[in-house]
């Protein structure tokens, strides 16, 4: 025995036959002696229904699960080098298969019989997920025994890879005069661009009627210097909600698998606590049946005990009618005897 095959075993169980199974085997390996195998054995956490329908799917269709972490090996590859080309191909291929493999683990596990429900399935779409997005994830999964479903990290979603192959190449730098001002939205792409000014023409008249519009350049200049600044502030806000939306998508998600860990905990101490009543309900029916079995014995002792003095006395009469008898038989003898020699003297007088 040991913990790798304990635990393949295990996990081909559904969620409700964890528990007892995983007692049988951690008290075989008390029984064996080894008593850190046996701790290691209970430490080994009870699948939640999507952790074990995904670990179904690895077990059942080893051809489709390698045809994912080939996937997520190469869209990993992609996003790395900025490939948006083969993001953009890899991304469609990825909806397409993260979409079939759901459908898929949802119809293996009601022909197992334990249908699944839309957020059980969402939680599968999310272990796939994170499969593609992290190589430590895909790991974990290829190896048929998750206990919880997995997340990717913040921002590997569909969309998210679908947007990166759309977005544009960055602006040019900043305006030379003859161009357009430009600046970056929130999700990294353009704002539009303010078309250039040209050059007002000069009035007619000559350069004294050209006079008044001396100040429009520098009314213009401070116009766009006030949007630029604007647009900067605008995108620095964008900076800090998007943070700000991150970390609290990572909090979410940190709750959501505390919670599920502690309803299975829950769920465990219930099957736990189920076990213990079973067991002190069998306990209190032989502690019954023992004092029944006690209480026959008491009364057979109290009748025994009671004929022990009638006994004794009767085998003290057996022991003086044996005494007796045997003198008498003593007696008996010597008179025969006697009888027998006036027998022979007689004969022999005759």
């Amino acid at each position: 025995m040991d913990l790798d095959s304990v635990a393949d075993e295990l996990y081909r169980l559904p969620p409700e036959r964890f528990v007892e199974a995983r007692g049988r085997q951690a008290a075989a390996a008390r029984k064996a002696g080894d008593r850190a195998l046996a701790g290691r054995i209970t430490a080994l956490r009870r699948p939640t229904l999507s952790a074990w329908a995904s670990n179904l799917l690895v077990r059942s269709e080893p051809d489709r699960a390698a045809e994912l972490l080939r996937l997520g090996e190469s869209l990993r590859q992609a996003v790395q080098e900025l490939d948006r080309d083969r993001m953009r191909e890899l991304g469609a291929r990825r909806n397409r298969l993260v979409g079939a493999l759901s459908r898929h683990v949802g119809e293996l596990s009601g022909a197992a019989g334990r249908p699944l429900g839309e957020t059980t399935l969402r939680e599968i779409e999310s272990t796939l997920q994170a499969v593609l997005a992290d190589s430590d994830a895909a790991e974990q999964w290829a190896a048929g025994r998750l206990a919880r479903p997995l997340t990717p990290p913040v921002g590997f979603t569909g969309a998210a890879v679908a947007g990166a192959a759309r977005r544009p190449a960055p602006a040019a730098g900043p305006d030379d005069g003859a161009g357009s001002a430009a600046g970056r939205d929130g999700d990294g792409g353009t704002l539009l661009a303010e078309p250039a000014k040209r050059a007002p023409k000069e009035p007619r008249g000559g350069r004294a009627a050209a006079e008044p519009r001396r100040e429009r350049p520098g009314k213009e200049q401070r116009e766009r210097t006030a949007r630029k600044g604007r647009g900067d502030e605008h995108l620095r806000e964008h900076a800090r909600a998007r943070r700000e939306a991150e970390a609290a998508d990572r909090l979410a998600h940190e709750l959501e698998d505390e919670l599920r860990r502690a309803e299975s905990e829950r769920e465990d101490a219930g099957t736990r606590l189920k076990q213990a009543k079973e067991a002190a309900a069998a306990v209190a029916t032989e502690v019954a049946e023992a004092q029944e079995r006690l209480r026959t014995l008491r009364e057979r002792l109290d009748e025994a005990e009671a004929g022990v003095d009638p006994a004794r006395a009767a085998l003290e009469t057996a022991r003086e009618r044996v005494t007796d008898a045997r003198r008498a038989a003593r007696q008996a003898r010597r008179r025969a005897r006697t009888a027998a020699d006036l027998a022979d003297r007689f004969k022999a007088g005759s």
